[in-house]
Formats: structure tokens, sequence, C-alpha cells
């Protein structure tokens, strides 16, 4: 069993938001979790957001199972980019300076311990 959670438009940039994300990839929930409240970067708070509701999800998904949030395990973990919030600055002389404000997509794949060892990762093929 496995299930997804996707954050958009995260106000953080892809790059800050990997260092977390790099952290915490391939390691059982709960130590993610654990992980995650002790890191001192400001994204490790939508990562861990994104992970709860990850595993809610899955929760929701399958009602009539019994879920063992210790058996959970990170399966996929990955941070894109979003659009740019493109803004100016000024500058000496009268110039403006271009600003970009990044913004980042995270996507959560959270699955049980024997289905994440048991099968290789689902492609996207239809």
């Amino acid at each position: 069993m496995e299930a997804r959670a996707i954050s958009k438009y995260i106000r953080s940039s892809p790059r800050k938001m990997r260092v977390v994300v790099n952290a915490v990839r391939g390691k059982r929930v709960a130590e993610a979790l654990a992980l995650l409240r002790q890191l001192p970067h400001r994204a490790a708070r939508p990562v861990e957001k994104t992970i709860r509701s990850a595993i809610y999800n899955l929760i929701e998904k399958n009602p009539e199972e019994r879920i063992d949030e210790a058996s959970l395990l990170i399966r996929e973990i990955r941070v894109d980019e979003g659009p740019r919030f493109k803004r100016y600055q000024p500058a000496p002389r009268g110039r403006a300076m271009p600003v970009r404000r990044r913004t980042s997509h995270l996507t959560v794949v959270v699955a049980t311990a024997e289905a994440a060892s048991g099968a290789p990762m689902a492609s996207s093929q239809a």
C-alpha cells in the first residue's frame, strides 16, 4: 500500500528544500519526522506537513486495514521547481535589478515496508 501527497507553490527555493529532503529520503516515517523536528531549516516545516498528509491519505485510502505508522517508509520524495515571482529592486544610477523569488513543488510517497521492498517503483506509463 502506498499513498501520495503533493504541496505546491511553497515559498522556498528548490535548492534549499533539497537539503532537507535529502536528509529524510528513504528513511522510516517516524525517524524522518523526528529528524525534521530537530532541523533548523525553514523548509523542514512544509516537508513535515506533506509527509503527515501522505500518512493520513494512506489511512483514509485504506479504512478497513490497520496501518502501523512505525512500519511506513518514505518511498519517494521529490522537489520540483515551481513558478518564479519576478520583482525588481532599485540599484544605483537609476537602474533596476531583477529579483527572482523561487517556489517549489513537493511530492511525497509513503508506503508500507512490505510494499516498498516487494515491488519495484511504479513508472508513469499508462
